[in-house]
């Protein structure tokens, strides 16, 4: 996708997300975006661009950093609850309590139990959030072991770059296999009709963009939608079913 062809599909889509914002504001609904996937794969790009035009007032972005010893302490969920949307809010999760069946699990820093738990609990737990009145919007962003590799480097030679560096960086490409493993069983346990999984091919950054906005507005009906706008290429965002990991679908 070359930089003009990107730059107007992206403008029609952020058009198509104020009148979504709007509506939803009227409407006093309740949205939450998850964003995961493995480190470099482009979630915070993707996020810039989501909300780039939408109301700083009804939107939030939360990106929570290490827990508190009182948070290891308490209810693995409590430190989520008060980030939730409230009515006409639209709120972004850059990671989410999905740390725990990624990071967590392949880095040691939960307990098999603890592990164990929340794969028990999580899809309950999301089916209480949405019962309650909150739209759950899931998303994957998929990227090869080579793109991984390529963005990482960029990390340690791009000064603009800097701030994305973590102290775990080193090790996703040691543990990719661990990563995948974990991925697949987060994936398969945790979709579920409520709060479905939906992938996004994101080795192009453009494309993935383009395809998660689109995808998300396609979720909606409101007044005045250009549908032309927001057709999404169902190659680059579709829904996640258990026969892609067979198939190789999922980068491996």
């Amino acid at each position: 996708m070359d930089k003009n062809t990107y730059s107007r599909h992206l403008k029609a889509l952020q058009i198509e997300l104020v009148k979504l914002q709007r509506h939803l504001i009227d409407e006093q609904s309740r949205v939450l975006v998850i964003l995961e996937g493995r480190d470099a794969a482009g979630k915070d790009g993707t996020i810039k661009r989501l909300i780039a035009h939408m109301s700083p007032r009804e939107t939030r972005v939360v990106a929570l950093g290490k827990p508190t010893e009182n948070e290891q302490r308490s209810w693995y969920f409590q430190r989520y609850v008060p980030h939730l949307p409230v009515p006409m809010e639209f709120v972004v999760f850059n990671r989410s309590w999905y740390n725990r069946a990624g990071v967590e699990r392949v880095m040691s820093f939960c307990s098999n139990d603890q592990y164990f738990e929340f794969m028990e609990t999580v899809v309950e737990f999301e089916r209480m959030v949405v019962r309650s009145g909150t739209q759950i919007l899931k998303y994957y962003l998929d990227i090869s072991r080579k793109e991984q590799r390529k963005r990482l480097a960029d990390r340690d030679t791009n000064p603009l770059s800097q701030w994305k560096k973590s102290p775990v960086d080193g090790c996703a490409l040691k543990l990719w296999d661990e990563y995948t493993a974990a991925r697949d069983r987060m994936l398969v346990d945790t979709d579920h009709q409520l709060a479905p999984w939906t992938i996004v091919k994101a080795d192009n950054k453009r494309a993935a963009r383009i395809g998660l906005i689109g995808d998300l507005v396609d979720r909606f009906a409101y007044p005045d939608a250009d549908r032309a706008a927001f057709r999404p290429d169902r190659s680059i965002t579709f829904r996640f079913n258990a026969e892609q990991i067979a198939g190789n679908v999922l980068a491996r």
